[in-house]
C-alpha cells in the first residue's frame, strides 16, 4: 500500500501543502469576480489584467489555490479536448477544426507563459505516446490515427511494436501513436506559479473563502458572489469550479464530479529507465476502455492514474485527496503489468481528484449578458490544456472581443442536466463496470472490440 493516501497529492509532497492566504474580508464591489483558484480561473484573471491593467478582479478560492484538479491531476498538458466528435457532428467539421488548431497551438502558449513569467513547472515537451497491448486496442489506436490525420497531416505518427518499444518499452505492446502536441509538467508548480503572478498583476486573491451562491444579476442589481464573510459584486461573475460546481447552490446536476486516482513510486535507479527506454519524458496513456495515463517525474518517479471509484453518491467530493485501499491495489496492478521491472518498487503516495463531467461529455465555455454570468469546465479529465484556451476566452468575451476563440464551437454550447439520484450514481457505476469488463475480455483474448464497450458508449452519451 501507499505511504501516504492524500494530503491532497504528491505534487505538495516536497514543499507542503500551502497555508491558504488571507479571506474576503467582507463586501467588496469589483468589476469582475472570479470563483475558483485553479487553472481556468488563474488564467482568466491572467489574460484579463494583461489586457486591461485598469480592471479590478478579485478571485474567490475555498481552500488555497491548485487545491483542486489543477493540483492533483496527472500532468498532462496535451491537445485533447472533450467534445470534438460531437462538436463536428452538431456544428460542422470546420468549427471542430478550428477548435482542434487552437487546441494544438494551446501546448505552445502555455510553455511559452511558464518560461516568460518565470514559472518553473518542471515542463518536458516529450510529446504523448498512447500505447495499445491487444488486439482490439490496436484497431482503435488506428482509428485515432486516421481520425486525426483528419484534423492535419503530421499532427500524429503511428507506430510499430518494435518503434513503441524503442519510445518506451511498454509489456506486450502492440503498437503506438506519437503526438508532439504534449508536454510534461508539475501541475502544482504551474498553478501555484500562476497564483503568485495574477497576484503580482494586482489581483485580489482571496484564500479560504467558500462561495456558497453564484447568482444572477436582475434589473439594476448586478450579479454576485455570497461567502460566510461577504458578498462580492461585479459585473460580470465567471464561475470556474469544475469538478466542485455541484456543490454551489443550483448546481447539483450541472457537472457530475468524476473521481480520477493516482499513485506515485518511489524514484526508481537509472538503470530501470535504461531497460525501458522511457528517456524522452513523454506523458504516456493507453487505449483501454478504462484507460491509464503517466508521466516520468522530474524526481525519476513513476506517477500513474486512472479512474478507480469513479463517483460518490450525491456528487459528494473526497477533501483531502485520499483514495480507496481497492483503487491503490488497481492502479498497482496497471503499473506492475506495463513495467514488469517495477514490479518491487514502493508505492510512496497515493491520491484523488474530481473532474466535471458535462450530460454530453462535452466541455463548455460562455458568458451570459443578461445575467452577467459566465463559467467555463467540463474538461472530462483533459483540462491542463483546454483551461488556458478557456481563460482566454473568457477574456475576450467579458470584453466584448469578437475573435477567432468567441467564435469557436464550444462557446455557447448548452448541455442538459444530469439525472437525479440514484439514477446517476447507478448510471456511472454501470458504466464504468462495463469498461472494465470489455477490458477484461479484450485482454483474455478477445479479437475485436467488447461489445459492452460500445453499448456503455452509447447508453452514457460518450458518442
Amino acid at each position: 500500500m501507499a505511504a501516504v493516501n492524500g494530503g491532497v497529492s504528491f505534487w505538495y509532497a516536497a514543499g507542503g501543502v500551502p497555508e491558504p492566504g488571507p479571506a474576503l474580508p467582507g463586501d467588496a464591489d469589483v468589476d469582475v469576480c472570479v470563483v475558483g483558484g485553479g487553472y481556468t480561473g488563474l488564467w482568466t484573471a491572467y489574460y484579463l489584467k494583461k489586457a486591461e491593467p485598469s480592471l479590478r478582479i478579485a478571485l474567490l478560492e475555498r481552500r488555497f489555490c491548485g487545491y483542486g484538479a489543477s493540483g492533483r491531476n496527472g500532468g498532462w498538458l496535451y491537445n485533447g479536448f472533450a467534445g470534438r466528435g460531437a462538436f463536428a457532428r452538431k456544428y460542422g467539421r470546420a468549427g471542430a477544426v478550428a477548435m482542434q488548431r487552437v487546441m494544438d497551438a494551446a501546448v505552445g502558449e502555455v510553455v511559452e507563459v511558464a518560461a516568460v513569467e518565470r514559472i518553473e513547472a518542471d515542463v518536458v515537451r516529450g510529446g504523448v505516446l498512447e500505447v495499445a497491448r491487444s488486439g482490439p486496442q490496436l484497431a482503435r489506436l488506428r482509428e485515432y490515427v486516421e481520425a486525426e490525420r483528419g484534423y492535419g497531416e503530421g499532427r500524429v505518427e503511428e507506430l510499430s511494436a518494435k518503434e513503441t518499444a524503442e519510445r518506451i518499452d511498454v509489456a506486450d505492446v502492440r503498437g503506438g501513436a506519437w503526438s508532439p502536441y504534449g508536454a510534461r509538467i508539475q501541475p502544482a508548480k504551474l498553478v501555484r506559479g500562476l497564483a503568485r503572478v495574477v497576484r503580482g498583476l494586482g489581483v485580489e486573491v482571496y484564500e479560504g473563502t467558500p462561495v456558497t451562491a453564484v447568482l444572477p444579476g436582475t434589473g439594476s442589481r448586478r450579479p454576485r458572489a455570497v461567502t460566510p464573510y461577504g458578498t462580492v459584486t461585479a459585473g460580470r461573475v465567471l464561475r470556474a469550479t469544475e469538478g466542485f460546481t455541484a456543490g454551489l447552490r443550483g448546481e447539483r446536476r450541472t457537472w457530475l464530479p468524476m473521481n480520477s486516482a493516482m499513485v506515485a513510486t518511489e524514484p526508481l535507479p537509472a538503470e530501470f529507465w535504461a531497460e525501458v527506454n522511457w528517456q524522452g519524458r513523454e506523458v504516456l496513456g493507453d487505449f483501454a476502455h478504462a484507460y491509464m495515463y503517466a508521466q516520468r517525474t522530474a524526481d525519476d518517479r513513476i506517477a500513474l492514474g486512472g479512474r478507480g471509484v469513479p463517483y460518490r453518491f450525491g456528487s459528494r467530493t473526497d477533501p483531502d485527496g485520499s483514495t480507496q485501499v481497492e483503487t491503490v491495489r488497481q492502479l498497482r496492478r496497471i503499473l506492475d503489468r506495463f513495467f514488469p521491472a517495477a514490479a518491487q518498487a514502493r508505492i510512496d503516495h497515493a491520491w484523488a481528484g474530481v473532474l466535471g463531467v458535462p450530460r454530453d461529455w462535452c466541455a463548455t465555455v460562455d458568458l451570459d449578458r443578461a445575467s452577467g454570468l459566465g463559467w467555463a469546465g467540463g474538461y472530462v479529465g483533459s483540462g491542463v490544456t483546454t483551461a488556458n484556451v478557456a481563460g482566454r476566452t473568457l477574456c475576450d468575451l467579458v470584453l466584448g472581443r469578437d475573435t477567432e476563440l468567441t467564435g469557436l464551437p464550444w462557446v455557447g454550447h448548452t448541455v442538459r442536466r444530469w439525472e437525479p439520484e440514484p439514477l446517476r450514481w447507478l448510471g456511472v457505476r454501470a458504466m464504468y463496470a462495463a469498461y472494465h469488463a470489455a477490458d477484461r475480455q479484450e485482454a483474455a483474448g478477445r479479437a475485436t472490440t467488447s461489445p459492452i464497450a460500445r453499448v456503455a458508449d452509447r447508453v452514457s452519451g460518450r458518442i
